[in-house]
Order: C-alpha cells, then structure tokens, then sequence
C-alpha cells in the first residue's frame, strides 16, 4: 500500500469556512462590473415578491372591508403585474449570474490544470492520479453544482429574505419582533449543523478522491490482477473504499436530514406566534385584519427562502469541502523554481559532469553518494546495475527533474541551476520504456514536441525511426487516429513511434530508458537500428538491463548502491572480470 500522498496529508490540517469562500469570491474580481447588473436583477425579483403580501393585507383593510369592486379589480392587475415583472428580473437576474458564475468556474478549471502541469515530478512521484483527477473533476463538478445551477436561486432568496424582514418591521413593529424571535435559534441552529456538516463532507470528499484512485489503478492493471490472482483482493479492498464513501455519505445526509425539521419546527413555532399575538392586537384594536394577514403571508415567505436556502445549505457545504481541497492543489508548494537571475540554456554542446553529486529523495536517505562521473560531447554512456540502484536518479537529475542535495550537474560547464529548466528540458530528449502516445493523429503524435513541424519533417522523422513504411500501411496513413495511449499499436511499433517523436526534436541529449525492453527480435532489429541512427553525434545516456545492447557505448558505468563502482568501456570492463563482466555473463550464458 502507497503512504498518504501530501495532498490527502493536508487535509488532516484544520480549516475555516469564511477563508474559503472569501478566497473563492476572489473569483468574481474580473466579473465586478457585471456583479452590480446581477444583484440589482436579484434585488428588482426580490422586492417584487416582498411587496405582495404588503398589497393583500392593504387590499384587506382598504377595499375589501368597504366593499371597494373596482379598486379591488385594479389592485389585482397591480399585482399580475408586479409578479410579472418580478418573473421577468428573476429570469435575467438567473441568465446573467449564470454567465458570470460559468467564466468564473472555467478559470478556476484554468487554474487547477496550470498547476498540475506546473508541479514537479517529484509531486506526481507522492501523488495519487485517481485523487487528482477527483480534484479536476469530480470536486469541480461538485462546486458548479451548487454554484452554477443555484447560486442565482440562493441570492434571490437572500435578497427576498431581507425585503420580508424590512418589510415586516415598517409595517407593524411589535408583530416585527415576535416574528424574528426565532432568528437567534435558526442562526444557532444552522452554525451547529454546518459545523457538523463541514466534517462529514470533507471526508466524502476524501473517501471520493481514494475510491477514483482505487478505480484507475485496478482498471489499468486488469492484466496483472488476473495472472497474479488477486483479483478477490482487488474486489475486497474496493469494497471497503466504497462502504467508507458510503458510510460517509450517509453521515452527511443523517445531518441534513435532521437540519431541515429543525426549520419546519421553527416555521410553525413562528406562525403560531405571529397568529397569537396577532390576533389579540387585532382583537384590541391595536392591529388591522390585513396586517395579520400580511404578517402571515409575510411568516410563510420568511421560512420559504429559508427551507430553499437550508436545501442548498447541504450542496455548499458540500461544495466548500470540495473547493478546500481544490485550494489545497492550487496551494501545493512549486518545490523546484528557476533561480532569479536564471538564463536561457545556450545551445548545448553534449559535456556532461556530475560533480561530488549526492542526492536523496527524502531527508538523510541517500539514494545517490558523491558521484563522479564525466561525458564528453557526442559519447553514448551506458548505466547499468540492479533495480533501485540509482540509474533513474541521475536522468532525472540530468533532466533537473529534482535538484542535488550537494555537488552540482553542470552541462558545457554551466551548472544546471543556473538555467531556466525550459531552455535545459527543450534541448533533451526522451524515450522510455513504456512511452505514452495520446489520442489524435499519428502525425500529431510524432509532432508532440514540435507542434509546428512540416509533415515533410515529420516523415522524415518517421524515415529515420524505422516506422515511415508502417504508418503509411495504415488505412489513413499519418491522418491516422490513435487511440487512448495507443492501445491499438504493439509496444514496439510505440517505440518506434517515440523515436521518431525523439528524431523530430532534435535533442543536443537524448536518454534512452530500457528502450528495447519488453519487444519481438524483429521489431527490436528495427528499435535498435533507429536507436543507433538517434544516437549518432549526440551525448547520449542509456539505461539497461540487457547488456548487449550496450556493447556499443563509450562508457559503461556499473552503479550499485548509489555509487559508481565501475567504468569503462565494454572491452575493459569484461577484461576487469568484475561485477560487469559476471552479470554479461550470466546474461550470456541465460541467452
């Protein structure tokens, strides 16, 4: 089992709600002329429903009590058509706050997708995928759900809330103040809710995010569960995933389902109060039959926008757990920056010297130990040794994907810090064991990292890489689609694939990853073939366990524990008869 990626850690971390939302709000800075349009469509369709009560109980007093017909006539038109308008507003109030509330939703899809892209790899190296595609998605989806459909609902409600209450107090004081005796309640009452509730759906959102990690890996991996025989134990570990989403789940709905007869209780204790001590002012004289009346009317309107705002009570603090582990990402620590006064990476010349370099990937866990080690321009170097003895560590380091813990990478002598990690990464290229080819075109893919290459280029490409005569087989040539990850190729025509993204680029240094790995002979003939013609006047590093492809290299350096403890070339090394020259031979021997 992974240990807790940084992002599910810092959500053990408190956190507080009107922070959040101030700095989700911050959204709507580009939007502030538009704001004002929206909250005075909001304010127009709110006043509209608060005047009506007021000319029922006017109606009551002054025209029905005296028998008044056409007055009565007239005020029924007023009203169809103060409704009317109101209907009107709210409608625009609706289309506009929705235009206003999808943009800000977009940049914050922006925002998220930037970050991800801007992360270290040493982020994604601690990091779970299923959850960061729940933040991308699901948490996303979570906030325009409650924002983007019902925003315009809430502020409606809000605003006619407030209009209900003015109202209230200039109509009659005294039935003013026994109808808000119950605010003081329903606001303590919803403070204890949303505090119970914040918890609960912070872990659905979390339970969420584990259970879409849980799905991608156990989907991808389908081949190996079922030769390992683990798929019962797949099956069981997610059902425990997705009882704890659900146990969650039914968590936060017992809350809101305890919350909303909380406000129909407060409702009716309200009503009851307005109809009492209406009736004995009415009896007294000292209040009207149409302002009982207004009163009620007024008491059923005060808790319609409450039991609206109480159901989407429930999608905020849904939508706010979602927004602070969205935060979280944007927030998460760039660990790797350009230096200040970092400069563009000159055109590279291929001498590469790693310096005394040492280098973990957590504090006081060296992976890499005072390493020397020197290659002159054009050079092919070989790294060699068993698994997790520190290869990767020095691409990724070369790559300036972490920086050393001390020592220094220099390139043409310049210490790589010193540059800009585009200018360094722009002038590398890459092929891995298991490339990934994307959904689009084959030319598309060819052209990944120069968008811009003529299809003349891009054949040219292909030419060099062995995979011209291959792409122009298929029924649509280089207009061809792929599919996801290009499923539909075999792992070698991939890899040919990937050269020829690598032969496009151009790299003044290329590394190879276990390139050859895991092919047929014929396909591996046509690999290895383009893999010489790539690595032709270039410095280049070549990871791999089959050391006969390596035969070719000016240096083959024997890493083990983190240290070099060989190097040489192929032939002197075997002469050395060392740690090299046993494992070619147990290879040799295996073949």
């Amino acid at each position: 089992m992974r240990s807790p990626s940084p992002l599910v850690a810092s959500e053990q971390k408190a956190s507080q709600q009107l922070p959040t939302l101030r700095r989700f709000l911050g959204y709507l800075q580009p939007y502030r002329k538009e704001v004002p349009v929206a909250l005075s469509l909001v304010a127009i369709g709110a006043a509209s429903q608060s005047l009506g009560p007021f000319l029922v109980g006017w109606s009551i007093d002054n025209l029905i009590a005296q028998g008044n017909l056409q007055g009565l006539l007239l005020m029924l038109v007023l009203l169809v058509g103060v409704y009317v308008g109101g209907i009107t507003a709210i409608r625009a109030q609706i289309i506009r706050v929705g235009w206003i509330v999808q943009r800000l939703l977009a940049q914050l899809r922006q925002d998220i997708f930037i970050k991800v892209q801007s992360l270290p790899i040493s982020f994604f190296d601690q990091s779970e995928s299923g959850d960061l595609m729940s933040r991308l998605l699901n948490d996303v989806s979570v906030v325009n759900q409650a924002f983007g459909q019902t925003i315009a609902q809430m502020l409606g409600n809000l605003f006619s809330l407030a209009g209900i209450v003015i109202a209230m107090f200039l109509i009659n004081l005294r039935l003013g103040l026994v109808s808000n005796l119950v605010v003081p309640l329903m606001l303590v009452t919803t403070s204890l809710f949303s505090r119970w509730a914040r918890k609960r759906f912070r872990v659905t959102r979390q339970t969420i995010g584990e259970l879409s990690t849980k799905i991608e890996e156990d989907i991808s991996s389908v081949r190996e569960a079922q030769a390992f025989n683990r798929v019962r134990l797949n099956i069981a570990e997610f059902k425990a995933l997705n009882a704890a989403n659900r146990d969650a789940n039914v968590d936060a709905v017992a809350i809101t389902a305890a919350f909303l007869p909380s406000i129909d209780f407060l409702n009716t204790l309200a009503t009851a109060g307005v109809l009492a001590y209406g009736g004995y002012l009415a009896v007294t004289g000292a209040a009207t039959i149409g302002t009982v009346t207004a009163f009620l009317l007024y008491v059923q309107q005060f808790f319609r926008p409450i039991q609206i705002l109480s159901q989407f009570y429930t999608q905020a603090q849904s939508a706010l757990a979602a927004v602070e582990r969205i935060f979280m990402l944007l927030d998460e620590p760039a660990q790797l920056k350009d230096a200040p006064d970092a400069i563009a990476m000159p055109l590279i010349r291929g001498e590469v010297t790693f310096e005394q370099v040492s280098f973990g990937y957590k504090p006081n866990q060296l992976v890499l130990k005072e390493v020397n080690l020197h290659a002159k321009p054009g050079q092919t170097i070989a790294l060699v040794g068993p698994t997790g003895a520190g290869k990767s560590t020095i691409i990724n380091l070369i790559l300036r994907y972490y920086d050393v813990t001390s020592g220094a990478v220099k390139i043409d002598g310049i210490d790589i810090r010193k540059v800009t990690q585009a200018s360094l990464r722009r002038q590398i290229g890459l092929v891995l064991q298991d490339n990934i080819l994307f959904s689009g075109t084959v030319a598309e893919n060819i052209a990944f990292g120069r968008p811009n290459a003529t299809q003349a280029e891009i054949e040219a490409a292909a030419q060099v890489a062995n995979v011209h005569e291959f792409i122009t087989s298929l029924p649509q040539g280089y207009a061809t689609l792929l599919g996801a990850r290009g499923a539909n190729l075999s792992k070698g025509q991939r890899q040919l694939m990937s050269i020829a993204r690598a032969v496009l680029v151009n790299p003044r240094i290329l590394i190879l990853d276990e390139a050859t790995s895991s092919i047929d002979t014929r396909t591996e003939a046509l690999v290895q073939d383009a893999i010489d013609r790539l690595l032709t006047e270039r410095t280049s590093f070549v990871i791999a366990h089959r050391l006969s492809t390596v035969t070719k290299a000016d240096q083959v350096l024997v890493i083990q524990q983190g240290q070099i403890i060989e190097g040489g070339t192929h032939t002197e090394l075997i002469a050395q008869g060392g740690v090299y020259a046993n494992l070619y031979a147990l290879q040799l021997g295996a073949a």
